[in-house]
């Protein structure tokens, strides 16, 4: 069947499967892609580097725990480091890499470690005790050093459990080990820790700060050079890219997805050049996609605070004095109200004050909102929220999140604050 982009022509089946007219290597632009060199990270491939060099000689060494916004390089680095790894003769570490979106337990974590190095064993059906007491002894049986990269480790369920799993094979084995390298957005992750997992961690950190819109341009024009045909995409766009990407908190995986969308609409009305008005189009696509891909690794209560913010922006808030026709500030307190409000109407225990200023903090750095602090003329002394994307757009996409298709009832039940 054929299909048309909007605003363009009709293309076959055929026509789609034909060569592209743009992309050389399109492959080039994924986020997943890792690249034989990495621009501007050479610092933090290095203090990965030394982190991991006691494992590979065989050694228990520190765990490592890796922070920083969306789209800095984090996962990137280190994939770099562990491919490095494959090509050093007689390493005496096992990696096991878990993406935790998807293995997002302990028991699941477990499983797949044990799937990566024993896959015979992982099929038969045992429960997280057999998978530890299996673990244990395949790491002890020869001294092997076990590093368990945990990606987005911050959304496993049960992260007090595996933590506390994984240290504890150091205490129950007499040789070899388990070195855990952790990946978080979270800065303040390990707060939510209980006391016990966190007096086993041991660890170093490692933070990576958002690129500058000159790194952002080298990036992507190394990564442009390859993933499209001569002269399909000019100087300009990139660097209109890059400067957008900064302004959204140095974003990578921001620039690359406008790139290859804008390629993409260029393929689809069978131009034989990217234009300005692609990498327009593209990025307004782009950030919707990415707002939605960020909103999705929310925790729970993160996702109700951003709703309530969402729809007190919607209706003007309660103070409509600090509105000023363009943006809508909220006073930090309502909002609070209004996340009460919401998850006893959910029939859920909301979280403290204390919880909640954390959860402003996360939204903040994930780029979602923005806070200040009262000024003169106002009563007190207070926080104000705003919100930093459209009201209409946030609340769609939360309450896909929150409450699945179905539109919410929850709203007609609570009262807004």
């Amino acid at each position: 069947m054929a299909t048309a982009p909007e605003g363009g022509k009709m293309r076959s089946l055929s026509d789609m499967l034909a060569e592209s007219k743009v992309f050389s290597n399109v492959e080039v632009l994924s986020p997943h892609f890792t690249p034989k060199r990495l621009l501007y990270r050479e610092r933090e491939i290095n203090s990965i580097e030394r982190a991991l060099a006691p494992s590979l000689k065989g050694e228990r060494g520190r765990n490592l725990f890796i922070y920083g916004k969306t789209g800095t390089g984090k996962t990137s680095c280190v994939k770099y480091v562990i491919d490095e790894i494959k090509n050093i003769p007689n390493v005496r570490a096992k990696i096991s890499f878990i993406n935790c979106r998807i293995y997002n337990s302990r028991f699941r974590v477990l499983n797949k470690i044990i799937s990566d190095h024993m896959p015979t064993y992982a099929k038969r059906g045992f429960g997280a005790v057999d998978l530890y007491e299996k673990l244990t002894s395949w790491i002890e049986e020869d001294n092997k050093i076990l590093v368990a990269v945990l990606d987005e480790v911050d959304v496993v369920k049960d992260l007090d459990d595996l933590i506390y799993t994984l240290t504890r094979i150091n205490s129950d084995i007499r040789a070899g080990g388990v070195t855990i390298i952790g990946i978080s957005n979270k800065v303040s992750f390990k707060e939510e820790l209980d006391p016990r997992s966190l007096s086993t961690l041991y660890e170093t950190e490692l933070v990576f700060a958002p690129y500058y819109a000159t790194e952002l341009y080298a990036i992507l024009k190394d990564r442009a050079n390859a993933a499209f045909r001569k002269d399909i995409i000019d100087d300009e766009i990139i660097h209109f890219v890059a400067a957008l990407a900064a302004k959204e908190g140095g974003d990578a995986r921001l620039s690359l997805k406008i790139l290859t969308k804008a390629g993409e609409i260029a393929d689809e009305n069978d131009m034989s050049k990217v234009s300005m008005k692609e990498a327009q189009e593209a990025a307004k696509v782009a950030e919707n996609e990415i707002v939605y891909d960020v909103v999705s690794t929310l925790p729970e209560h993160q996702k109700l605070v951003l709703y309530s913010v969402s729809l007190l922006t919607q209706s003007g808030g309660s103070y409509k004095k600090l509105t000023d026709g363009v943006d809508t500030y909220l006073f930090s307190g309502e909002v609070y109200n209004r996340y009460k409000s919401l998850t006893e109407g959910m029939k859920k225990e909301p979280k403290s004050e204390r919880w909640y200023r954390k959860y402003l903090s996360e939204l903040e750095m994930q780029g979602l909102i923005a806070s200040f602090e009262s000024g003169k003329g106002i009563r007190g002394h207070t926080k104000l929220i705003k919100l930093l994307y459209p009201s209409n757009k946030m609340c769609d996409v939360l309450e896909k999140e929150i409450f699945g298709n179905n539109e919410s009832s929850l709203e007609k039940e609570v009262p807004v604050a």
